[in-house]
């Protein structure tokens, strides 16, 4: 979809709202774990939930899109970049409720979840071990009911809190009608922006918890690819695995320009050398087509396309 770049009134308005924190068409790959999207036409750093609170309801009110960007994993930005404000969101504040007799954690959307969970460790408190090395941040977590090692959010997750134009709420975990890889936010895509979440945690023994996040980083530098990527590309199909009938489709190590699918794992698109967009998106649409058509199996995307197309 093609949208008009900003105009000079809204761009001189962004400036008296933000100063210098204003970046005007910034690159986005810097802020991408695969390395790749053209220019935002203005960028915001926002550095707590309040931070972001606020910026959203100036851009409502300026009538300007914006996009928030997390940690950058499983999205493909496009080429050319994404119109209106993005918000890079490093809103990280955490804080643990350690002595409760149920144990939990409140963290600002930003925060990675590596981080939460290295640090629940430290502090004794099981739960997290599953999210030890996932990339990406709570919010993106959160919103697509992240998942690794028997491990998922809506295992985790107690509440959260959302802005929406007409205020803030606090959902439990069931308003968020979660499912594999999905969620009632992910489903219905309201205009909302996700600032906090609680997370269940309990009580363990550090050594204990610390061997399994261990185990858990090597099993995933064994059997994931280094390198630039977004994540896992496709959803496993029911009963299947996506890499599995990637590589069984021939594909493994497959390459469009300098985009290629891993020859360690093929459900990893690897940007070997400053790839565009437009090659791996292609290679991602090569490899729906082949597996549907030697298979008769819809490969669906877990990363989401964003901006220009």
């Amino acid at each position: 979809m093609k949208n008009a770049a900003l105009r000079p009134t809204a761009l001189s308005a962004l400036r008296a709202a933000f100063g210098d924190r204003l970046q005007e068409n910034a690159p986005l790959s810097g802020y991408t774990s695969a390395r790749i999207g053209g220019p935002a036409d203005a960028l915001v750093f926002v550095r707590s939930a309040g931070e972001l609170e606020q910026a959203v309801r100036t851009l409502w009110d300026l009538g300007l899109p914006c996009l928030l960007l997390g940690g950058g994993s499983n999205v493909l930005v496009s080429d050319r970049g994404v119109r209106g404000v993005v918000l890079v969101n490093r809103a990280r504040t955490v804080k643990f409720h350690s002595r409760d007799e149920v144990p939990s954690v409140w963290a600002e959307s930003g925060a990675t979840l590596n981080d939460i969970a290295q640090r629940a460790a430290r502090l004794s408190l099981s739960g997290l071990e599953w999210a030890a090395s996932v990339p990406g941040s709570l919010g993106g977590a959160v919103y697509g009911n992240a998942g690794a090692f028997g491990g998922e959010m809506v295992n985790n997750l107690v509440s959260l809190d959302l802005l929406f134009r007409s205020g803030r709420e606090t959902w439990p975990v069931e308003k968020m009608a979660y499912g594999y890889r999905t969620s009632r936010l992910k489903r219905e895509r309201p205009e909302v922006f996700i600032l906090s979440a609680t997370l269940k945690l309990s009580h363990g023994e550090m050594p204990a918890i610390q061997a399994v996040m261990a185990a858990n980083t090597e099993k995933r530098r064994k059997t994931q690819p280094p390198g630039a990527s977004m994540g896992s590309m496709f959803k496993n199909p029911p009963g299947d695995k996506a890499g599995r009938l990637i590589e069984a489709a021939g594909l493994k190590g497959m390459r469009i320009g300098n985009a290629e699918i891993s020859s360690q794992h093929a459900n990893f698109f690897i940007n070997t050398d400053g790839t565009s967009a437009e090659d791996m998106r292609r290679l991602l649409e090569l490899a729906q087509k082949t597996v549907w058509e030697k298979f008769s199996v819809s490969l669906e995307p877990e990363i989401e396309l964003v901006g220009e197309w």
